[in-house]
């Protein structure tokens, strides 16, 4: 209020009270004063430089950031001047008599001083827009795709930026009616179907798909129509805040992949997790992973009394816990480092925190690197899985939920043997305790560690070439939120013993996965970028499943998660079994490891290349399979002399 430009702006405000009055009485007059009235002029001068002033500071209406002025502004200014040419009246009148001034003088003054004040807040946003924001010609030539409120607003906003990187050329609209009309000064050019030839006509270099009401679809088919040029697309996240007149220059990015798989925002039910999250001490394995953390996340939107972080890697751990301490101030955070493996401090965490809610995330996950390190997935993935769920059911936790996958579904590799052996431990535990054991299981994770995502963007902007296991390969795909969202949906619905599977929506080909990015970066499949085939990798198969021939799948109250009934099993079996596998584990005998790991998991059947890419491990359980001629894995984990002729 008490800035030097605010000073300025209300004295030009109290010289227009001054002339607003003024010039009511000239008006009224035919351009002069009669002797007679200068009496009441001067009454009238001297109340409104009184009263007008006053009510213009209380208003707070100096607090407005005029560059910016808006219709809500105009309003704003209308309801001070009313209130203050009420008042200013009344006391006239009250003071002088209804008489006092002609009553055409009321209506002048405030005619007057509204259009006086409002017009020089217009006049000084038309000042700046075109003369102190410069023109927008070296940024790169853009073309937004929307002719609507939020394109224009985008726009607009563009525009106040001096430093803008983007040159508006003009608009595209599939709205016949808007067609060759112009939308703040920029022309609407044409229809999304001749996008192709307006980027090469006009040599765009950018589009920005400004479309609140758009769908993955029409997004694609913008890009499709674009197809063999070089303009890249962006988008803004959180369209609908554009309508709402949020919107930044900082929000433009490229599309992302994400923004065309067409997922739907997954819709929570949040008095049911209130109940199971909110005030309780919640505990999450895994939580420095990509599924972990952002469990973590959803988890601390729900305020529960404790979130105990616990993983082994100790600076993806520090990382997180400094994010959602700067993001929820007030939860307390407690990170722990230590090993799921380590049975002795596993207990001590649980002992300590006595946890209402475990969220087990901790895993290995990737296919190729478990098929080179069988025995460590095994004491990890099963052994580590088996001394949580222990500690869980010893200390009486409320509800425990396992993070599984769809690779656990007829295993044709040692990770996901080990994830089923993990969901086989839980479900019997289960049918013995009081704790609500739940598993969910689901496909791969858009943007996780080690995805293709990120593999394929490193390689684009590596010039290439993208590398495709196989042309034929399909995945089932969900973002990391919309996975972490429906982990904690089906923790709070089970009942113990189930297996919850997550829709996945529809699978998607790999091989389209690495086109689409290549597009969406600006290069033309084939031409700029190559894409080359390397094979699968061991343990990897053409396509995921779901679920287990016979196992029963029924829907619940949440519309993408369906559950599997629970399975009878005998838990001492199942202890036993294990105990033994992991005596294999330890020995490092990969030969017995597997042939109980088959045991355990009966539909566990090795699907293996041997022609490509055989597994370490077998080439020393099965030497007779493998030929020196055929041991190419040997020279890519560059073994020395001695190892390679061990193997």
């Amino acid at each position: 209020m008490f800035r030097a430009r605010r000073f300025l702006v209300f004295f030009l405000d109290v010289f227009l009270i001054a002339t607003a009055i003024s010039l009511a009485f000239l008006l009224r007059g035919d351009f002069q004063i009669p002797p007679h009235r200068m009496d009441s002029f001067l009454q009238g001068l001297m109340v409104v430089m009184v009263v007008k002033p006053v009510l213009f500071l209380a208003s707070g209406m100096y607090r407005s950031i005029w560059r910016y002025a808006s219709l809500q502004d105009a309003y704003e200014i209308f309801k001070v001047v009313t209130l203050s040419s009420i008042l200013s009246a009344c006391i006239i009148i009250f003071k002088d008599g209804p008489f006092a001034m002609p009553r055409s003088i009321y209506f002048l003054d405030w005619f007057l001083l509204f259009s006086l004040v409002a017009a020089s807040r217009l006049l000084w946003r038309v000042y700046r827009e075109t003369n102190l924001t410069p023109r927008l010609s070296k940024g790169k030539r853009t073309l937004i795709v929307g002719a609507g409120a939020a394109g224009n607003l985008l726009l607009r906003e563009i525009r106040k930026h001096p430093d803008a990187a983007y040159n508006v050329i003009g608009f595209v609209d599939d709205d016949p009616e808007k067609r060759g009309l112009r939308l703040s000064g920029v022309q609407v050019f044409g229809g999304t179907g001749h996008l192709r030839g307006l980027v090469r006509k006009h040599a765009i270099e950018e589009v920005i798909f400004a479309i609140p009401s758009g769908n993955n679809e029409l997004m694609r088919r913008v890009i499709a129509n674009c197809e063999r040029t070089k303009a890249r697309f962006k988008t803004l996240p959180g369209i609908t805040a554009i309508v709402d007149g949020n919107v930044s220059m900082n929000q433009i990015k490229d599309v992302e992949i994400e923004d065309l798989l067409g997922r739907d925002p997954v819709l929570l039910d949040q008095t049911a997790l209130r109940n199971y999250l909110t005030d309780k001490r919640v505990l999450v394995t895994g939580a420095a992973g990509s599924i972990g953390s952002e469990i973590c996340r959803q988890v601390a939107r729900f305020k529960p009394a404790k979130l105990v972080l616990f993983d082994h890697a100790e600076t993806p751990l520090f990382y997180i816990e400094k994010e959602l301490a700067k993001a929820f101030p007030d939860l307390r955070l407690i990170p722990m480092v230590g090993d799921v493996k380590n049975q002795e401090r596993v207990e001590a965490v649980f002992d300590e925190f006595s946890p209402d809610v475990v969220f087990h995330a901790a895993a290995y996950k990737h296919v190729a690197m478990m098929e080179y390190n069988p025995a460590e997935a095994v004491l990890n993935n099963v052994l580590g899985s088996k001394i949580v769920a222990d500690a869980a059911h010893k200390t009486k936790v409320r509800n425990f939920v396992m993070v599984s996958t769809d690779k656990a579904v007829n295993p044709t590799n040692v990770m996901g043997a080990t994830k089923r052996s993990a969901e086989i431990y839980v479900q019997a535990l289960a049918a013995k305790s009081q704790t609500k054991f739940t598993t969910v299981r689901f496909g791969n994770v858009l943007g996780s560690n080690g995805s293709v995502i990120p593999l394929f963007k490193d390689q684009i902007r590596n010039g290439g070439p993208v590398t495709v296991t196989h042309k034929d390969v399909v995945r089932y795909f969900m973002t990391i939120p919309e996975a972490s969202q429906l982990v904690m949906q089906a923790g709070c619905i089970g009942r113990g013993g189930e297996i919850f599977v997550l829709d996945m929506g529809e699978p998607v080909r790999i091989l389209s996965l690495a086109e689409e990015l290549i597009r969406l970066s600006g290069f033309i499949p084939y031409k700029d970028i190559d894409i080359q085939f390397n094979g699968l990798k061991p343990g990897e198969k053409l396509f995921e499943e779901l679920l287990i021939d016979g196992e029963g799948v029924k829907p619940t109250s949440h519309k993408k998660i369906r559950v599997m009934a629970p399975v009878e099993t005998d838990l001492r079996k199942v202890s036993r079994d294990l105990e033994e596998l992991f005596g294999y584990a330890r020995n490092q005998d990969i030969g017995e490891l597997l042939k109980c790991l088959r045991c355990i998991v009966p539909e566990f059947v090795p699907r293996y290349d041997f022609e490509v890419a055989p597994p370490f491990a077998f080439q020393r359980v099965r030497p007779d399979l493998f030929p020196p001629q055929k041991l190419t894995l040997v020279r890519n984990l560059r073994l020395s002399s001695k190892e390679g002729s061990a193997a």
